[in-house]
């Protein structure tokens, strides 16, 4: 069930038989030489639809560009100030509560937006706590990819070369959904060098291809279908029990 494919009657029929919504959220930021700049809006949204689907949950539009400052040596990276994506995740929730949507599940396809994106539940709940009555909201954010069963996968599927970023098994979720797009070519080093940083240029200089200790040739689109799948499965089980509390 799409939001943006939904008439106002549609939503407000949906409003009166349910008060939960699905807010996928990503990135639009480089993902190595052969990972797609979309790749973590694309990862979110192909969940968050599906999880919908199968709950019969209404799905809000993905919210595609992120907290990317770290990436902006890399052309074609996009990115918002922390500041600025907190506005556009609190006035997204204000939104939807305001027209009865009392739980939100916000699922996020890049790391980067955690600490905002808990910044945005604070600022968004202190906001709803000066109102009398004080609208109900129960928001809580999963990342697709930091889920036990989905780590047993990656590292049963791709070992110590799943790394931080640029990873496998992202990388092969978005071939299997744009499979005229996968390029599996071996990359030179084959596993990325691993490490921090603490600029967009220190990152540029730490990891030139992008990568952050991952070998993105093991993904394939067969392996992406197998961990679309599992993520599907177990987020779903986790939206299920999330929307159904007390």
């Amino acid at each position: 069930m799409r939001l943006q494919l939904a008439t106002w009657p549609e939503v407000e029929a949906y409003l009166s038989q349910a008060d939960s919504a699905i807010l996928p959220i990503g990135s639009t930021e480089q993902h190595g030489p052969t990972g797609l700049i979309g790749t973590d809006a694309l990862c979110a949204e192909a969940i968050a639809e599906r999880v919908g689907d199968r709950l019969g949950v209404m799905v809000a539009p993905t919210l595609a560009i992120g907290m990317a400052q770290h990436h902006m040596r890399f052309p074609g990276s996009m990115t918002l100030r922390p500041s600025t994506l907190l506005a556009v995740l609190r006035d997204c929730l204000v939104s939807l509560v305001r027209h009865g949507f009392a739980r939100v599940l916000v699922i996020n396809g890049h790391g980067g937006n955690n600490a905002t994106i808990g910044a945005a539940f604070a600022e968004t709940q202190m906001e709803l706590d000066s109102l009398s009555p004080r609208p109900p909201l129960r928001a809580r954010v999963v990342n697709w990819w930091d889920l036990p069963r989905m780590d047993r996968l990656s590292a049963e599927l791709f070992g110590d070369a799943v790394g931080a970023h640029a990873t496998p098994p992202e990388v092969a979720l978005t071939w299997a959904l744009h499979p005229d797009r996968a390029d599996p070519r071996p990359l030179s080093p084959r596993v990325a060098p691993r490490g921090g940083f603490h600029s967009a240029d220190d990152f540029r200089s730490n990891f030139p291809d992008g990568r952050i200790g991952s070998d993105p040739s093991l993904a394939s689109p067969e392996l992406g279908a197998r961990i679309l799948a599992a993520a599907v499965d177990e987020i779903a089980e986790l939206a299920k029990r999330f929307f159904a509390a007390e």
